[in-house]
């Protein structure tokens, strides 16, 4: 079972005490006394952090060439699309037994996921969708690298120097 986030305070002399009763119940129930554990420091994600994106992602969107908009026509298909083309992503891989039929499994499978990626290679059909970056499903440290991954690869979209969308420049 995994042990789930305590929050501890630290008081000096090399003391750490759970900081409300929630947290010493939940430490009673999943820490032995005397056993040595490993104590890694978690910062939350910003709720600052996590708007600056979005309304970044805004911004390139509404910056986007009107000859983009028919694979990007929302700022939610270029944030996903964005996340899958710079590896952000999860992929599935169906075998078919031709590559006419691979052709009729992918176009079946485009319309299910709109923000999905298909793409039928000879036999095999590759169906990549964005990785969660929800809160729960992606720490600080790895939504910070996907946020500047996809921020940068809609500044290469548009043509800009990275860095450009995330500062609300007109691109």
């Amino acid at each position: 079972m995994q042990t789930p986030p305590i929050s501890f305070q630290y008081e000096g002399d090399g003391i750490f005490r759970p900081s409300s009763q929630f947290h010493m119940r939940a430490a009673d129930k999943h820490f032995v006394v005397g056993e040595h554990y490993k104590l890694i420091e978690h910062h939350d994600r910003s709720d600052n952090n996590h708007r600056h994106y979005f309304a970044s992602i805004k911004n390139g969107f509404d910056n986007l060439h009107d000859s983009m908009l028919g694979e990007y026509p929302t700022a939610e298909h270029l944030r996903k699309k964005a996340l899958i083309r710079t590896g952000y992503r999860d992929e599935r891989s169906i075998v078919c037994a031709s590559k006419a039929e691979a052709e009729r499994v992918a176009a079946f499978i485009r319309p299910i996921d709109d923000y999905c990626v298909v793409v039928p290679l000879n036999c095999v059909v590759h169906v990549m969708t964005a990785k969660s970056q929800s809160m729960k499903a992606m720490g600080a440290a790895e939504f910070q690298k996907s946020k500047e991954a996809a921020l940068n690869f809609i500044d290469d979209l548009l043509g800009v120097e990275h860095g450009a969308t995330a500062r609300s420049e007109a691109a």
